[in-house]
């Protein structure tokens, strides 16, 4: 199997590599694909040094799959050209996933969804991904009446100008091109992609859209607030859920624990909950500080973090890249 790497020297795209080498994926040749500012340049793969590609050079060796990480504009512009050649394509932009057309996928939540006729899959955003591996179990068992999602997010998933902009601001330069309008260094940003005429960030909107749409309930009652922080390895939500149905904390953690992709970490006590320092290079969801809402009838607050570079983007790719792999869908 050919695979491409569209974004291959981007911060997902590095770990993308790195997971892709780490799962063994069944590959006969990659073709890392970058713009043309990275040509001449090689990224390291099993040892090896590998020539970055361009678009066209890599639609000419017919890949098997695409693994886009390059942004909404190259997504729409590239991976249609892909698909065309009979190549499956899994887009980590938002470009496709409000699609009606195409599915938005979370193989833990809905690998249903997928056939063997769709060409662009798209891989959710990274605060969606999280939220809805808790959100799930507990929406089949109990019901979801409504859900509140504060977000506490890492500066990596704005990508490397953040990273520079905090790393200036640590030495304390004035950034040069930054990637946010405030410092991030001690500080924090209520503003996660764009504003919109309502006063929702496009970060808040998603969370609301693509949980409907990968859960199937289109009246879902979600709102989010979205605030960048400067923590390097992760994003975290607070989550407060009304369920439809009467429930005992203890079936709560046994549920949680039970559901694939989730470890519950929850002893107050002993000072064990979720923090983003230790979710940094997993590829699991954390989830902790379970208490009832006493405030609301069938109350539920929630403490979830994981690895926006992996769970959040690379790993839920590379699981629907696997899913495709053992339908024999490739």
């Amino acid at each position: 199997m050919k695979l491409a790497l569209v974004g291959a020297t981007g911060m997902v795209g590095q770990v993308m590599l790195k997971l892709i080498e780490e799962r063994n994926l069944p590959i006969s040749e990659l073709l890392p694909v970058a713009s043309a500012r990275s040509k001449g340049k090689t990224v390291r793969f099993k040892g090896q040094d590998v020539p970055v590609l361009l678009a066209e050079e890599a639609l000419a060796k017919k890949p098997n799959l695409a693994l886009f990480s390059a942004g909404g504009s190259t997504s729409l512009e590239l991976a249609p050209k892909f698909a065309a050649i009979g190549c499956k394509v899994i887009d980590n932009s938002s470009a496709f996933r409000m699609d009606q057309d195409k599915p938005l996928i979370v193989p833990e939540v809905n690998l249903d969804q997928l056939t063997a006729d769709d060409f662009i899959i798209a891989n959710p955003n990274c605060s969606t991904i999280q939220l809805l591996l808790a959100l799930w179990p507990l929406e089949k068992q109990y019901g979801l009446e409504r859900v509140l999602v504060s977000t506490y997010q890492s500066m990596t998933g704005t990508g490397m100008k953040a990273l520079q902009q905090y790393q200036e601001e640590l030495q304390g330069q004035q950034p040069e091109n930054p990637a946010y309008p405030h410092p991030i260094f001690e500080n924090c940003l209520p503003h996660c992609d764009v504003f919109v005429e309502d006063g929702y960030t496009k970060e808040e909107i998603k969370l609301l859209n693509e949980s409907r749409k990968i859960m199937n309930l289109p009246e879902l009652r979600l709102s989010a607030t979205a605030v960048r922080v400067p923590v390097m390895g992760g994003h975290s939500e607070a989550v407060n859920i009304a369920l439809k149905t009467p429930f005992e904390l203890a079936d709560i953690r046994e549920l949680l624990a039970q559901s694939p992709g989730v470890i519950v970490q929850d002893n107050p006590s002993e000072n064990i909950y979720p923090m983003p320092l230790s979710a940094k290079g997993k590829d699991e969801v954390f989830v902790g500080r379970i208490r009832r809402d006493f405030s609301q009838k069938n109350g539920l607050h929630l403490w979830i973090v994981a690895d926006n570079l992996h769970k959040g983007a690379a790993t839920n790719a590379l699981q629907i890249a696997e899913a495709l792999i053992e339908k024999g869908w490739l």
